[in-house]
């Protein structure tokens, strides 16, 4: 932990609470914050609102230039939030990490109380992988041969609802498996595996090979063809750094969210390629990309495009999945504003409808396939409260977001 001397930045920190029952949003929940290294001492203590969200706070940081440069001073502070709320058992989360200049979400699912006393389980969120020295990734090839067991399953790219991620390396049964979003597994592995300050082009080049990766293992069932029950593990050494309950950071969010549906194809090859990685600094990697190194490459003006191209050859090119699943209908291939008709404006508002009946902060529309200002408020305000850019228009990410709130606040997913 940085000396508290050194945090002459500031970041930000929203966290949202809601209900593993029901993805119900937690309302006047207590979130009491402090330094890691001092967690007696409570710096900040904030109530949720009736959306389970509490205001967005500054929070001390290292200065910028300690995140940009790899170096001897821990780049980010660390802070621990407990959570309480009545009905609800406590949770406590260790080693929050704050960057300079960076907003970070904390996303809390707060477990009804079934018993007088609950069990006291601590989350602790490990180290940064640029800053502590973990296992490598054990080299594979980057096209698996799948013809010879015929047990895969996909005859096409899917993008999956959730992967079940094997919190520990495959053999190591005493593990827990966490059933995780994909998208929500995409940012919390890219604000693991490099730091938020960086060029927005080296993250979405990132971010691209952490996609792909994730989904050579779910095309081919890698884990599965072995007996596993699980898609991916968090071991470093197998797969990527997973840390269940850690904060993730609004920029990487919002990329994420835009490209979530991409993946990197070589010609003439239908899986999705293992797209392997290191850190190019202790780790040297030849063939992988560099994280490091992709950092300067953004620097000096690369795009996401020629950044992959230098580590994994030009006839790498950026596809995109045909299939998206556990949403109620696709993307509709163009923005929906104010004037938009149709029947995916009438889907988007009942959607919004039922949404609010679990966010009451979100207006109450009737659904009528027209897009009207009554409509672009309500987008508005679910777009203020998920932490999207308040434009009022459905773009592809608000699109996305709203048929996954739908999706857990309708349970729709336990019906089909």
């Amino acid at each position: 932990m940085p000396d508290t001397n050194a945090f002459v930045d500031k970041g930000q920190l929203r966290i949202a609470a809601v209900s593993a029952e029901g993805s119900i949003p937690v309302e006047n929940a207590t979130v009491e914050i402090s330094l890691t290294g001092e967690p007696e001492q409570v710096i900040e203590q904030l109530q949720t609102d009736r959306s389970g969200n509490t205001e967005t706070i500054d929070l001390g940081a290292p200065a910028l230039e300690y995140s940009l440069e790899p170096g001897d001073t821990q780049p980010y502070s660390e802070y621990n939030l407990k959570i309480t709320a009545p009905g609800f058992e406590e949770v406590m989360l260790a080693g929050v990490q704050i960057l300079s200049g960076q907003s970070a979400i904390s996303n809390i699912r707060m477990i009804p109380v079934v018993t007088e006393t609950p069990p006291y389980n601590p989350l602790v969120i490990a180290p940064h992988t640029l800053w502590k020295l973990y296992p490598p990734k054990i080299a594979e090839a980057e096209i698996k041969d799948i013809g010879e067991t015929g047990e895969i399953v996909l005859s096409r790219v899917v993008i999956p609802e959730t992967v079940i991620v094997h919190d520990g390396p495959p053999t190591d049964a005493s593990a827990p498996n966490y059933y995780i979003p994909y998208r929500d597994y995409i940012k919390n592995v890219a604000s693991n595996e490099i730091y938020a300050t960086w060029p927005e082009n080296t993250i979405i080049a990132n971010v691209l090979a952490i996609m792909s990766f994730t989904l050579n293992r779910v095309y081919t069932e890698w884990y599965r063809n072995k007996g596993f029950d699980f898609t991916i593990t968090s071991s470093t050494a197998y797969d990527h750094f997973f840390v269940y309950g850690r904060n993730y950071f609004d920029n990487i969010s919002r990329i994420v969210d835009t490209i979530f549906s991409n993946f990197l194809s070589r010609p003439n090859v239908r899986q999705p390629i293992l797209t392997q990685y290191c850190d190019g600094r202790r780790v040297s990697c030849p063939n992988w990309l560099s994280q490091w190194g992709s950092k300067y490459l953004g620097d000096q003006g690369y795009s996401p495009l020629e950044i992959l191209h230098n580590y994994y050859g030009t006839d790498m090119y950026i596809n995109t999945a045909e299939q998206i699943s556990g949403i109620p209908s696709s993307w509709p291939g163009a923005n929906l504003t104010v004037g938009s008709t149709g029947s995916k404006v009438l889907q988007m508002q009942e959607q919004l409808l039922r949404i609010s009946q679990a966010y009451p902060a979100l207006p109450s529309i009737t659904p009528d396939g027209i897009f009207g200002n009554a409509t672009q408020e309500a987008v508005r305000t679910f777009q203020r409260i998920f932490g999207l850019p308040e434009t009022g228009i459905v773009d592809y990410p608000t699109w996305y977001k709203i048929s996954e709130i739908y999706v857990a606040v309708s349970r729709i997913a336990e019906l089909n």
